[in-house]
């Protein structure tokens, strides 16, 4: 019986000290892995994504946060979801501010975030991310509400990655969003 105890109380020694790296390590990595999808994106030819470069970051890592934090409403018991409440907050309201830029930072390019389906899913994705957001905020003592503001803001991620995903396509479908820039630009480079 000792025999089996010293194996066991070593990993019981060793996984907590691991354990705690293993965090430190995930969270320095956190930021690039939440946000290298919006940098691909921007750096295609699809015209609503290529000019969103200055947004797109901010935007992925606020909803990446957001839906990270509603994941832990979810799960976390209510008496530890603080820190998740108040990175759901942080999350949501660079995401909500992220997509304001994208549907009117843009000029001509932000028409495909605020028309069709892009648009409609970006709506989706503010309305639904503001009440997760005021959900975080007043579910404090309820685990219903907790639950229900965490798939809020899960679901607010989704539609704003799908709807960001759409309004790329629609501007890459329509030439207007290539042949219009590039007029414009065209008597400023001196040709």
């Amino acid at each position: 019986m000792a025999a089996q105890a010293r194996p066991l109380g070593l990993v019981r020694t060793v996984l907590p000290p691991a354990g705690r790296v293993a965090g430190f390590a995930a969270a320095a990595v956190a930021p690039a892995l939440a946000t290298y999808t919006s940098v691909l994106l921007a750096d295609t030819a699809v015209p609503s994504w290529h000019e969103a470069y200055p947004y797109l970051p901010r935007l992925f890592a606020g909803s990446a946060l957001a839906s990270g934090a509603g994941a832990a409403l979810i799960a976390a018991p209510l008496a530890e979801s603080a820190p998740a409440r108040r990175l759901a907050v942080a999350g949501a309201a660079l995401e909500l501010a992220g997509i304001r830029r994208l549907e009117r930072g843009l000029d001509l390019l932000s028409e495909p975030y605020r028309t069709g389906r892009a648009g409609r899913l970006l709506r989706a994705g503010r309305v639904v991310g503001a009440a997760g957001m005021a959900g975080a905020v007043l579910g404090r003592h309820s685990r219903l509400v907790s639950a229900l503001s965490g798939v809020a803001l899960l679901a607010a991620s989704a539609a704003t990655r799908f709807g960001i995903y759409a309004g790329g396509i629609a501007s890459a479908r329509d030439p207007k969003y290539t042949v219009v820039p590039q007029r414009a630009r065209r008597p400023a480079s001196g040709e």
